[in-house]
């Protein structure tokens, strides 16, 4: 696997501090956002594809599966059609409700892009190698552009992805979590089986001057509570901890 470990122990030892703040920057993007995704690569052992050929050795393994255009969404001009079966997921449902809330086709502009593709901008710790990365193209329609935002910070906050609006050229480049959005989804449809409306997000990402009080108060919960699910020690939490939220029982 192509890790460029020196270079993320470098970023992180600069960033470390502020990683919260920055994460605060709701789709402005940052290099701790970057990491964090990076790091969710490494936890899963993701292989950093580097050529055309690799990419097709691991579609045939089953790693990554073929995303075709659909009634919700197009590809276009996408070099490799291929993602993590997540990802795949989160395209196509994303796209149904994209469609649903503005009335146009989600299109998607990248998805899996080996190293030896990769532009001469990208960042080294890009995960488009991994096939856990996906870009959409920015709407002309200002109703659609603030739902998808709107949508991505709120999965964001939920910390089951992240995303940034790129400038140059415009487009949004989401990152997923492939654990933690399976497990999203999963508590989402096993809430609409039972009848019961969708749960608020059930993972949250501790942001710069949060506290286990204030976290616990806002989503209606006891702080004891919060802590057992946790299985937190003490008192302690660090901004860009994904903290797991229980329902109200």
């Amino acid at each position: 696997m192509v890790r460029p470990a020196s270079l993320l122990a470098g970023l992180f030892v600069v960033l470390a501090p502020g990683i919260g703040q920055l994460h605060g920057q709701a789709l402005r993007g940052s290099e701790a956002a970057v990491i964090r995704a990076y790091e969710r690569a490494e936890k899963h052992d993701f292989t950093f594809l580097r050529t055309a050929a690799q990419v097709e050795q691991f579609v045939g393994a089953g790693y990554l599966v073929q995303v075709r255009s659909g009634r919700d969404f197009i590809l276009h001009d996408v070099s490799f059609p291929f993602a993590r079966p997540e990802v795949k997921l989160f395209v196509e449902r994303l796209g149904a409700q994209y469609r649903q809330a503005c009335g146009e086709e989600l299109v998607v502009t990248s998805m899996t892009r080996p190293l030896s593709e990769q532009p001469r901008n990208a960042s080294i710790l890009s995960v488009h190698p991994t096939g856990m990365a996906v870009d959409f193209r920015t709407s002309t329609n200002s109703v659609c552009r603030h739902w998808l935002e709107s949508t991505l910070l709120y999965l964001e906050t939920a910390g089951v992805l992240e995303a940034t609006r790129e400038r140059r050229p415009s487009h949004y480049h989401v990152a997923v979590f492939p654990d933690l959005y399976a497990d999203y989804v999963n508590q989402a449809l096993a809430s609409a089986r039972d009848g019961n409306p969708a749960p608020a997000p059930s993972r949250y990402m501790v942001r710069d001057g949060d506290s286990l009080w204030a976290i616990a108060r806002r989503h209606g919960i006891t702080v004891s509570r919060l802590v057992e699910v946790n299985d937190i020690r003490g008192s302690r939490i660090y901004a860009g901890q994904v903290l797991t939220v229980p329902s109200d029982d």
